[in-house]
């Protein structure tokens, strides 16, 4: 909460988010379990022009996992392949946690 809070303020304090204050942001609500809101926050990156990273997609896919949502995960590891951003362990990890959270190991 307090993590959405302080990026809240920035926004009214016309301060500019980047992607390391999204990246951030959006890995707290992976920890906290809210991962509607880390997909609020993935889109917003977007249309603000922010450039996602490996990092952003991490922890989007880590907060789907945590919610149990293996097919969101799925997508956007999906969505992530079809980008120019280099595959790593940390994202195969969140994708393959969320299918094995969701008893859909074989996928």
């Amino acid at each position: 909460e307090k993590s959405l809070r302080l990026f809240s303020m920035m926004a009214q304090s016309k301060v500019e988010a980047n992607a390391v204050t999204f990246n951030a942001t959006i890995s707290a609500c992976a920890k906290g379990a809210k991962w509607e809101r880390a997909q609020q926050l993935f889109s917003t990156m977007a249309q603000s022009e922010v450039e996602s990273t490996a990092i952003t997609f991490g922890a989007t896919i880590s907060a789907y996992e945590k919610g149990g949502e293996c097919e969101k995960a799925l997508q956007l590891f999906g969505a992530m392949m079809q980008s120019r951003l280099e595959l790593n362990t940390i994202v195969f990890s969140a994708a393959i946690s969320a299918c094995e959270k969701a008893a859909q190991w074989e996928r």
